[in-house]
């Protein structure tokens, strides 16, 4: 019975040509996928679950922010600028504080004031900050935000 040849057999070598925009990058293992998206939710799960959370009472309000969007849902559309500016400087300040007295990664900053306060929690690439009554558990939110992920 006589051989026949493969399909790589049959291939002229010389006249085989790969471009380095040809060549695909392994796909992922699934269960990295599944890891990765645990660790770290898109913005449209957390804006889903902080969307709910605004509905509790007590809450005024969240900012999520991260490297492509912002979204900011606020009882008061007047102050957005003040909110921001406010929570942009906890995250930062939260940071700061860390690098000056070495105290490791920074879980969550609180501000609180006479009538409300301020959780900042960073999850991911994402800064979240809930405006709340002085009221409210904020070690709840936390939780809340937390196990979202």
């Amino acid at each position: 019975m006589p051989k026949t040849k493969s399909k790589l057999e049959k291939i002229n070598q010389e006249n085989i040509e790969i471009g380095l925009d040809e060549i695909k990058p392994k796909e992922p293992h699934p269960q990295t996928q599944l890891k990765t998206r645990v660790k770290e939710p898109p913005a449209p799960t957390i804006n889903t679950m902080l969307s709910e959370l605004k509905s509790k009472e007590g809450i005024i309000g969240y900012i999520l922010r991260n490297t492509r969007s912002a979204s900011i849902d606020l009882n008061d559309p007047t102050k957005i600028i003040d909110y921001a500016v406010l929570s942009s400087s906890a995250i930062d300040t939260g940071d700061e504080l860390s690098r000056t007295f070495d105290l490791g990664e920074i879980k969550h900053v609180i501000v609180e004031g006479k009538t409300a306060k301020l959780l900042s929690v960073t999850i991911g690439e994402n800064n979240i900050s809930v405006f709340m009554d002085k009221n409210v558990d904020h070690n709840q939110i936390y939780k809340t935000l937390i196990h979202t992920v």
